[in-house]
This record gives structure tokens, sequence and C-alpha cells, in this order.
């Protein structure tokens, strides 16, 4: 059986912009799997996952292939998109209240999606998955403004599994949750994707979040895949340079007093051309060829050292 998220060599390419945002990204999630991507906020997590459902900035140049459930995106016609995404492949807003008509009921914004593309809602499918999410049947007839963000979410994810898509995509689904809501909602999203059965690409900058939910996880810089691998491995022997810092930088309740790391430096700009590793400039173990040579993956990392370094 193909994957059900199969993205090869993507490159992708804004307008009035010299430098790829995505440089030939390659991942795969399969069914009743999930993947994480990480890295740190323009590196080109979002994009990846937006891809999947053909939501791509007017005139970009793209080229490469993102097949979902063994169709081409990126080859799609307006109304087989569309299909798409009312069939096969949802997504998870980082803030559902961007998301949501304050106006409209939260039960017309369930059914919303369907009801445009012509399919009607089984009978019994909203109380299933509003009970499956944690939630009374009487928010069908509330509003947005009626319920907390963690709830919200849980309206989101329940919007985006009535379908029964094949494929769920989750871009920072936590960031506006606090802690407690956060663990409750992805204990929530674990458990429904192993009862649904579909696969979950989650896109995050929490490497917390990232190790406690996926079975796989990329890192993602300057719009590459610098490191892939299983999630417990790459957490506990990360093999990058910037895999490394990452972790370095995150904070922990264990950790001795003291400032907190932090990586040196910044992303490079989009309005710049980058020669080399991008990260090299930020990197204490660059050397000549690192900047003069982008890294080619080998046995799941991008590095010119990685021998050394692992």
């Amino acid at each position: 059986m193909s994957p059900v998220l199969e993205v090869e060599r993507l490159h992708l390419t804004l307008p009035g912009f010299p430098r790829p945002v995505l440089a030939g990204v390659d991942l795969t999630v399969e069914a009743g799997e999930t993947v994480a991507l990480v890295g740190e906020s323009g590196s080109g997590k979002s994009l990846t996952s937006r891809s999947a459902l053909g939501l791509l900035s007017p005139g970009a140049e793209v080229s490469g292939s993102v097949r979902v459930a063994g169709r081409d995106v990126l080859t799609m016609a307006p109304a087989a998109l569309r299909e798409l995404r009312s069939h096969t492949a949802s997504m998870i807003f980082q803030d559902p209240r961007a998301a949501m008509n304050p106006l409209r009921r939260l039960g017309d914004f369930l059914t919303e999606g369907l009801r445009h593309a012509g399919v009607e809602v089984p009978d019994g499918r909203l109380a299933e998955l509003l009970d499956a999410v944690g939630l009374p049947d009487r928010v069908l007839r509330q509003y947005p403004h009626e319920l907390s963000g963690g709830m919200l979410q849980r309206v989101m994810i329940a919007s985006a599994l009535l379908p029964g898509p094949r494929l769920l995509l989750a871009d920072e689904p936590t960031t506006a949750l606090d802690t407690t809501t956060q663990a409750e909602t992805i204990a929530l999203l674990a458990r429904l994707r192993e009862r649904e059965g579909c696969g979950l690409l989650f896109v995050t900058h929490d490497l917390e979040l990232a190790a406690a939910i996926s079975d796989r996880v990329h890192v993602m810089y300057a719009g590459r895949i610098v490191e892939t691998g299983p999630a417990a491995a790459l957490f506990e022997h990360p093999r990058h340079p910037y895999t490394r810092a990452l972790l370095a930088a995150t904070p922990r309740l264990d950790a001795p007093p003291g400032p907190l790391a932090s990586i040196a430096g910044r992303p490079p700009d989009l309005r710049t051309t980058v020669t080399g590793c991008a990260f090299a400039p930020r990197c204490a173990r660059a050397t000549d060829l690192c900047a003069a040579e982008v890294p080619t993956p080998r046995s799941g990392v991008a590095c010119h050292h990685a021998e050394v370094l692992s």
C-alpha cells in the first residue's frame, strides 16, 4: 500500500524572492502514522503541509510532486482539488477563531465544507465526533465566542475528521493553547488518529510536542529537510548540528540554574541567495566545505560532517 502523502523533490519559489522557500523537500506519511515536521518559524513547515491541499500562493513557481492517496496535487484541476479537500485530506489550523465565522453557529461551521461539496452528513456522525473530542451536542447551537480556545480547537479537530479523511494535516494546532490544554489536545489527536486510521502530518516548532506524538520526525531549516528519523532515536542521538542546537535550546525543569541556551544568528533571509549549507553561518563546526557546497542527505542527515557528529 502506498503512503497517504508522498512529497518528492518539492521546490517552491515565491514571486519577488530569489531563493526558493522550499528546496527539494522529500517526506512520506503512512496510514496510521504520525510524522512531525519541526523547525524555526520561516523554515517552510507550513508551506510544505499546505502544498498537500494545493494551498499555494498565486504566481508561485513549483516543481516536484505532492501525491495524496496516490494523486498528484500539483497537477489537479480546481474541481479535483475541491473534491480532495472535501473527502481525502483535511487541515487543522493554528488559530481556530480565525477559521470560524463569529456570526454563524458551530453546527454550521462543522458541516459547511461538506454541504458546499454537495455531500450529506451521515446521521449520527456529528454526535459521534463531538463525543470523541469530548464535547456535548449543545455546542452545535453555540457561537464561537461562547467557547474557550481549547474547546474551539476540539471543534476544529471534529470538523477536520468529519469527512473521514485519509490524511490529516495539523499546522501548529496547539500554539494558541495553554500547557494543560496542549497536552489534552495532543492526547486527543493521537487517540483519534489511531481510531480513524488516517495519517497525520504534525507541524510544530516545539520539539517536546513532536517527541510526544510522532513516530518519525523531519527537522527543517531554510526550506530543506536536514535530518529525519524515528522520533525516539532522533531525540536521543541527534546528528545534525541544527537538531542538537534546537534540543539544547529547549527549556528543561531539571536543568541547572543559569541562562538559557540559544542559537546564535538568524535564519537566512529569503531576499538573499545562499551558497553551501544554509546553517553554516550559525554552526560552530562549519568548515570551508560547508560554505561552498550544499550537503547531500546521507542516512537521514544532510551534513558534511555527520559521521564526526554522530
